[in-house]
């Protein structure tokens, strides 16, 4: 599609989405379908918004004029659902979930996972940074060119939900190769096979969760697990044991791939824009500033996968959502809309210095986290991760530059890669 002459309507954006040239860049794509069809209406039947105040709206109007699916409805909604674990995986977690089955659900996981306190993972989240980088720093030494994709952005997430699970560094890495599957599996437009691909991933997630719950339930560690799985004095409620696996495989989907999807944009982000680099050389406040800037630049999921079902017909910008339809959301347009952050398109961590996490100095949300009750529950996890690892990043390596341009996966959901090859400039030659 040829964004440049296109005057009608796209016939399938989630089509379009998939298609090399939004692979590479889907920016022009999504700034069209903004201006153009920003209700649009799928052959599918689904619907996609891609303004900044539909999102924002939309994200924060669940529970109102939207819900998640019924367990009734998930033929309706997912009519492969029946034979796919990965669907019934993902129909059973917090993200389906409306109030006030959501409320408690959340409250449990929240309970926990606050107890736990992200902030206190920093310690060992600066040790694994700090043990990666060293890692690949002999090799960038030499002049070799290092693929930090797989090095330090895939490696870091694994490990830091290996130390928050409570579970060996090796079983984590075996369960993240099949998170890639299950996110393909999961886009609306994924092929039988790959939904099958999904599945067989989704089973030995599911396998090994079972087990970890009944190890940490007779031999608890310090760990959010075995937390989970414990007993509170003041709290009979607990989560049963196919709730638990649901929200770990939720968590591990969610938080994994996107976090190091993040990790590589904020290290390109460095190498296109050598002038910003002083945020990172600043307090956590400049710090902050530019990570919550590559979030908002470059959101890792491009759309909502679950979906929100209208309770009415609703109309926004003259066209009509019927009743019962399923509305996604286009993040990372709404991400990039000029009538929600200026001059959208350059990277300037200015409009998050000194705000709340997430909240833009004209007081606008960047949308990468989600909104509303659904805001996603590891956004601090995935916040303090690349708070520790960029500036130790550029302190450690600051004449890093691209190797050759990076590969991207062929992912219309998830904007992630296949390899990010870096090396230092000063030996590498450029």
């Amino acid at each position: 599609m040829d964004v440049q002459e296109t005057t009608a309507a796209c016939p399938d954006a989630f089509a379009e989405l998939a298609s090399p040239a939004c692979i590479h860049d889907p920016y022009p794509f999504m700034r069209w379908l903004r201006e153009h069809d920003p209700v649009h209406r799928a052959p599918s039947g689904l619907f996609l918004l891609s303004r900044h105040a539909d999102i924002y709206w939309a994200l924060t109007a669940t529970g109102d004029a939207f819900r998640g699916p019924a367990p009734g409805e998930l033929a309706r909604y997912f009519p492969r659902a029946a034979r796919s674990l990965s669907l019934k995986l993902l129909a059973s977690t917090l993200a389906m979930k409306e109030p006030p089955t959501h409320t408690r659900l959340r409250r449990l996981i929240s309970r926990d996972f606050t107890l736990f306190q992200i902030d206190n993972l920093r310690p060992s989240i600066a040790r694994i940074v700090a043990a990666r980088l060293d890692g690949m720093a002999p090799a960038l030494e030499r002049g070799e060119a290092v693929d930090l994709h797989r090095e330090f952005a895939l490696a870091l997430p694994m490990l830091v939900f290996a130390e928050l699970f409570g579970l060996p560094q090796d079983d984590m890495f075996g369960l993240a190769a099949g998170i890639g599957a299950i996110a393909e599996g999961l886009s609306p437009h994924a092929s039988d096979p790959q939904l099958a691909a999904a599945d067989v991933a989704s089973a030995r997630v599911q396998a090994y969760f079972g087990d970890l719950i009944q190890r940490k339930r007779t031999d608890p560690r310090h760990d959010v697990v075995s937390m989970l799985v414990g007993a509170h004095d003041d709290d009979a409620d607990t989560l049963s044991d196919a709730e638990l696996i649901s929200m770990l495989w939720g968590m591990l989907l969610g938080g994994f791939a996107t976090t190091a999807a993040t990790i590589d944009h904020a290290v390109l982000a460095m190498l296109a824009y050598p002038e910003q680099r002083h945020w990172l050389q600043a307090d956590a406040v400049g710090v902050k500033a530019f990570v919550e800037e590559v979030l908002r630049c470059d959101a890792p999921a491009m759309f909502s996968s679950i979906p929100r079902i209208a309770q009415r017909d609703i109309e926004l910008g003259g066209v009509v959502i019927p009743k019962n339809a399923d509305v996604r959301v286009l993040i990372a347009a709404g991400n990039r809309d000029p009538a929600a952050f200026a001059d959208p398109d350059r990277f300037d961590p200015a409009r998050f210095y000194g705000t709340s996490p997430g909240m833009s100095t004209d007081g606008k949300i960047m949308l990468s986290f989600g909104h509303g009750i659904h805001f996603c529950l590891g956004a601090q996890l995935a916040r303090v991760q690349l708070a520790e690892s960029l500036p130790r990043i550029q302190a450690r390596f600051p004449a890093l530059a691209l190797a050759e341009q990076p590969t991207r996966e062929p992912s219309a959901f998830l904007r992630t890669f296949r390899a990010l090859p870096v090396r230092l400039h000063a030996q590498g030659g450029g």
